[in-house]
């Protein structure tokens, strides 16, 4: 993608004292994730922080003096989980606003990459290997994503651990801190039970997009299919996601989530009804759209895999003893 086709920065005030800050992303298909700044006293509360690029905390800047603020002027910054366009930033904001971070704990599936970052990249390439991905995509991939980074500026580690009890504090009241795994095994929401008001990164955005991280937890999608019904019991009036508009109806977006997760589990199960597979044929069974050979190597197989993990926490499929790639039939 081309500088002059990338947006800019921009910001939109959601509420008197709330403010959608549309900070630009490189990625095909995703053009912007959105940071939250929410009045707080005499500052602001940051709620995700963009990924780190050239030129990002420019962007980030341009976005709060739109919205009236400057960096100063952050009291808080507040990641709803520690994936790169969320946390990318956090380093620099919190040494120049002089400001804690708050984070759910369980965030080493970023931190710990982006310490090796080339003993991460390794094995997810090994785990592509495992997975039946052809020795020519796999070089072509590596060839292409190697030196492409993680999106962070420096490690920063949380001043404060977001757990169930943590409130944050605003001038619309305290937020409260709901764990909702399954995106990233980081991943929060923050609710504002009087206003209706819900903070929901990535667990819920405006159309269904589903991503999981691979390898961290034992059972990602059935981890996100939970927190859908963490969401289910809160009153919510407006979802502010990390991607696209504020939404209306959470429980349309949480039936939408459920449907969609039923229907790919259907897809992959049907993909092993004529006999066993590897993950990586299992890839194009289970999309509902094209991707990329790129993509597929990467959300496609992560995603299909933590399909696969889930049916064999269930009992549905299993992974075959012998062969190498890795082969995965239906079970009994």
């Amino acid at each position: 993608m081309t500088a002059r086709s990338r947006e800019l920065s921009r910001a939109d005030r959601v509420l008197p004292g709330l403010w959608r800050l549309r900070l630009p992303l490189p990625w095909p298909g995703v053009p912007h994730v959105n940071a939250f700044a929410i009045a707080a006293g005499s500052g602001v509360v940051l709620v995700d922080a963009g990924l780190h690029e050239p030129g990002a905390m420019r962007q980030l800047e341009r976005a709060l003096d739109q919205a009236g603020l400057r960096l100063e002027h952050v009291r808080l910054l507040v990641c709803t989980h520690a994936h790169s366009d969320h946390y990318g930033l956090a380093a620099p904001i919190v040494e120049g606003a002089g400001c804690e971070l708050w984070m759910h704990p369980n965030h080493e599936h970023m931190t710990k990459t982006a310490r090796d970052p080339d003993r991460a990249f390794e094995r997810r390439l090994e785990i592509g290997r495992q997975s039946g991905v052809p020795a020519a995509d796999l070089e072509r991939y590596a060839q292409e994503r190697r030196d492409q980074g993680f999106g962070i500026a420096d490690i920063v580690l949380p001043d404060r651990d977001l757990l169930p009890g943590a409130e944050v504090e605003t001038d619309f009241g305290a937020w409260q801190v709901h764990e909702t795994p399954g995106h990233a095994p980081s991943h929060v929401v923050l609710h504002q039970p009087e206003r209706g008001l819900l903070l929901s990164g990535d667990h819920l955005l405006g159309r269904v997009s589903l991503y999981y991280d691979y390898g961290y937890t034992p059972d990602p999608a059935g981890e996100f299919l939970r927190s859908l019904g963490v969401v289910d019991l809160l009153d919510i009036q407006l979802v502010l996601a990390g991607h696209g508009r504020p939404v209306r109806d959470a429980r349309a977006l949480t039936k939408a989530n459920r449907r969609a997760v039923r229907e790919r589990l259907d897809r992959v199960r049907r993909a092993l009804s004529d006999g066993p597979r590897t993950a990586f044929e299992v890839v194009p069974r289970m999309l509902d759209h094209e991707l990329s050979r790129a993509m597929m190597i990467g959300w496609g197989l992560s995603e299909t895999l933590c399909y696969l993990r889930h049916l064999e926490v269930r009992g549905d499929v299993q992974r075959l003893d012998e062969g190498d790639p890795e082969r995965w039939t239906l079970a009994g």
